[in-house]
């Protein structure tokens, strides 16, 4: 008898920690107690498109659509259609997402993306973390084409661990203020300061010495890129800083 009762408050302990364990998991597209409790929003409901719209349109147009709880990319349309982006604005922030790519894509994840008229595509205005398939794209990359790079700016760490296309990747930026880092499934690959000398001088000798308001927004959209070929999101969350 003395056995019987001594099992009751291991048993209570069981469910107890059973519960904790369920409030604490991550499930795709929703966000933990403890990430509530810390400020995190979800950008992606895992049911539709509310909160987000085409680049320079009312609506989310023809080229996304949500897909089995993702995100979807078509892959319709080229360079300067299709570009996705919030409907809400951010200054200074730590986004986190999940994605997976097809084989030979390419795409990208924007922030400070600037709207208008003499704005032809996100990334005219956009810094972009470049999300590509390192392995399969059909050309040589160099490391400011590879993934998790601040494209045409800062190379990614060469030990980066990408997942194989196809399997879910974490991504993280974080932009505090002019410093940003660049993560990638748990751990940083690259980090600058925005606006530095350093900064200036990449901007003004390569890609962006045509596109004076590059990378010059404190406070715009968060923006996704379409090319061509299909890749998934999930898990969308941001936290202000």
């Amino acid at each position: 008898m003395k056995l019987k009762y001594s099992i009751i408050p291991i048993l209570v302990l069981c469910v107890l920690c059973a519960t904790c364990s369920q409030k604490d998991r991550s499930i795709p597209n929703q966000l933990t107690e403890g990430e509530i409790q810390a400020g995190w929003k979800l950008l992606f409901d895992g049911k539709t498109t509310d909160g987000w719209r085409a680049y320079n349109e009312k609506d989310v147009g023809t080229n996304w659509k949500v897909e089995d709880g993702t995100l979807t990319c078509l892959g319709k349309g080229g360079d300067l259609e299709g570009y996705i982006i919030t409907r809400d604005q951010f200054d200074n922030f730590d986004l986190s997402l999940e994605w997976k790519i097809s084989e030979g894509a390419n795409s990208g994840i924007f922030y400070h993306v600037v709207e208008g008229d003499k704005y032809e595509a996100p990334y005219v205005t956009g810094p972009e973390y470049q999300l590509i398939d390192d392995v399969g794209f059909p050309h040589e990359l160099q490391g400011w084409q590879q993934t998790g790079a601040d494209y045409a700016m800062y190379v990614a760490n060469e030990k980066k661990k990408l997942k194989p296309v196809g399997e879910w990747n974490t991504s993280r930026i974080v932009f505090d203020h002019g410093h940003v880092e660049h993560w990638l499934n748990g751990e940083k690959i690259g980090e600058f300061e925005a606006w530095s000398d350093d900064w200036n001088r990449r901007r003004l000798a390569g890609k962006w010495k045509d596109y004076p308001d590059y990378g010059m927004a404190k406070t715009g959209h968060i923006g996704f890129q379409n090319e061509e070929k299909r890749i998934w999101f999930r898990t969308i969350k941001i936290r202000p800083l």
